[in-house]
């Protein structure tokens, strides 16, 4: 989410930008870039690795631990292995109702933490713009700056009656009129559609136009 205040560094390509080569959908065929464009495009799963192998490490660590401690005839370090298993089984018997229910909550929302970075696309907030030699790599919140200063010349108001939201594939524009000055949604909109054109970002967003019905006081 960006406002027209947000777009000092628009021209300034490296701030929000990376270069990339090109890749299929702009028209590149060079040996290595989807894997580039991949990396640029898609957060990183090694951190949320590094976290689940030493989980697992730990509890097997821990589990051989305690074995280990039971073979030498010594007493648990913190529960016998067999004692343990065996209140799992007996579970809920033996349990407080609340320790239960806050116990099984944490372990889902573990669990559902892992299960979604695994299974969800982990995009970045990023579109491509097309270059005849690079695939050029821009936050969405440069594009949004950019297409809210155009949206203001078109809406004739200040910096912060407009705002742009970009997202993967919508566009949203947020107007709040001057009180006493007619607006032109439709003129807002092809202005902001026609400035996302020239830029041409991969994939192409559906721009959409909101207008407020309070209006705000003109200085």
């Amino acid at each position: 989410m960006s406002q027209d205040t947000q777009n000092a560094g628009i021209d300034s390509g490296p701030d929000g930008a990376g270069a990339a080569p090109e890749s299929g959908p702009l028209g590149s065929g060079a040996a290595g870039m989807d894997r580039v464009l991949k990396r640029e495009m898609h957060s990183s799963r090694a951190v949320v690795s590094v976290i689940a192998a030493a989980l697992v490490m730990a509890v097997c660590a821990y589990a051989l631990l305690e074995t280990a401690v039971r073979a030498i005839g010594q007493p648990p370090w913190l529960i016998d292995p067999q004692t343990a298993a065996e209140r799992v089984v007996a579970l809920p018997e033996g349990v407080p109702p609340l320790l239960l229910f806050v116990t099984g909550a944490v372990i889902a929302m573990v669990g559902l933490f892992f299960f979604l970075n695994a299974v969800l696309p982990g995009r970045k907030a990023r579109h491509l713009l097309p270059d005849r030699r690079a695939a050029v790599v821009v936050d969405d919140e440069v594009i949004a700056a950019a297409l809210a200063r155009r949206a203001r010349l078109a809406a004739n108001v200040a910096r912060e009656q407009v705002m742009v939201t970009v997202s993967r594939n919508r566009v949203m524009v947020s107007v709040r009129p001057t009180s006493g000055v007619p607006l032109r949604p439709d003129a807002v909109l092809e202005a902001v559609r026609r400035e996302l054109q020239e830029m041409g970002p991969w994939p192409m967003p559906e721009v959409r136009i909101q207008v407020s019905t309070a209006g705000v006081v003109g200085a």
